[in-house]
């Protein structure tokens, strides 16, 4: 069950794409700590695989995190984005969609899990989806409107494994994803 009711009450500090807030979080023993906390919602992502042609596609666009370490601000990741109110697996849909112009019909759910739960909010659905070279209907690219400048990318599925054993696959939600595939469907990693 997904939704905006959120049981912990937060002191709201700024509100606009993110919230900033003081929320009051109660420890074991009864005592009650204040604890900065960043609200953005709910998001979805999907890692789409082909397994007849063992790749997978990804996506490339800048990202500030990275740019504030000093790193490269261009980072490949499976599509995602905000739920916005609807519904994980729809929301999964429609990100592969408008990010990498692959049409999905099946998706295998991997997980919810919480990306910083020290600091935010953020709770991601994780899913794999499989899809045919048929089902690259459209450009993808993301949209334009919300700033979104994205590259397409169809990587192979031995190239990935490559990056996870290396530690060079800085998306964590991504990595998680690569791993799931890796662990589900040994097979496809084959040399």
């Amino acid at each position: 069950m997904t939704g905006s009711q959120t049981a912990l009450p937060l002191r709201v500090i700024h509100r606009g794409w993110n919230t900033f807030g003081i929320a009051t979080l109660t420890q074991p023993d009864g005592s009650t700590v204040p604890r900065a906390l960043e609200d953005h919602g709910e998001a979805a992502c999907v890692l789409p695989y082909d397994p007849e042609r063992r790749v997978a596609l990804l996506v490339r666009q800048s990202r500030v995190g990275p740019a504030f370490w000093g790193d490269p601000p261009a980072l490949d990741e499976a599509p995602a984005g905000g739920l916005d109110g609807g519904e994980p697996e729809a929301t999964a849909i429609r990100e592969a969609m408008e990010e990498a112009g692959v049409r999905l019909e099946r998706l295998e759910r991997v997980t919810h899990a919480y990306s910083m739960p020290s600091v935010s909010s953020e709770r991601l659905w994780l899913y794999l989806a499989p899809y045919r070279q048929a089902d690259r209907v459209g450009p993808g690219g993301g949209l334009p409107g919300e700033g979104e400048q994205v590259e397409v990318l169809e990587v192979p599925l031995s190239a990935l494994a490559d990056q996870v054993r290396a530690g060079r696959l800085s998306d964590l939600k991504t990595l998680v994803l690569v791993q799931a595939l890796m662990l589900r469907q040994p097979a496809l990693f084959a040399a």
